[in-house]
């Protein structure tokens, strides 16, 4: 049962609920910001378990946002991977793979946060820098609608998996995300 009502709106219409890049690329593709809603959280309930117990949202309906840091030789590249929340990001193979990398983790807290403008448990694939792939599991690209972060840890957003799989720079891999 959840605890906490949620109150959804128009995204641009709530800005200082969006970080500034994630406001910005929306205001960039207003195809994709007529998708999206956001409701503010409580940002000590912004953790995926915490969020769905609280707000009555499924575990398939939510879905992460991770930062991969892959290396060949002494280059670092980056990338956003969207994964269910039933599930985990194959990061040391299939992501390591696709982006032809030696070496594929997850980035350091504090490099994600400094490079993509967004806090800690709250970062999301629309405005990440450019350059960045953002790699989409299918089952991720295909849910109806997928609940993801807003770039700060007081919101969420609302969209259609479809939507996430036609952000800029987005590639759907089929089995990006694997059991827990």
């Amino acid at each position: 049962m959840p605890t906490e009502a949620v109150v959804r709106a128009p995204a641009l219409d709530r800005p200082e609920l969006l970080a500034a890049p994630v406001a910005g690329a929306l205001r960039a593709l207003p195809a994709l910001a007529a998708l999206v809603e956001v409701a503010q959280i409580d940002p000590g309930l912004a953790d995926t378990e915490a969020f769905c117990a609280a707000y009555g949202v499924l575990p398939e309906e939510s879905a992460n946002c991770v930062i991969v840091a892959a290396r060949r030789g002494e280059e670092t590249t980056y990338a956003a991977c969207m994964v269910l929340a039933t599930t985990k990001a194959d990061v040391n193979s299939l992501v390591r793979k696709h982006l032809g990398a030696r070496k594929a983790s997850f980035a350091p807290m504090d490099t994600a946060v400094e490079l993509s403008g967004m806090e800690y448990g709250g970062i999301t694939p629309i405005g990440l820098p450019e350059g960045w792939p953002v790699l989409v599991d299918a089952a991720v690209a295909a849910a109806p609608v997928a609940v993801i972060g807003s770039g700060i840890r007081g919101s969420k957003l609302w969209l259609p998996g479809a939507a996430i799989a036609e952000l800029p720079r987005a590639q759907v891999l089929e089995g990006l995300g694997v059991p827990r």
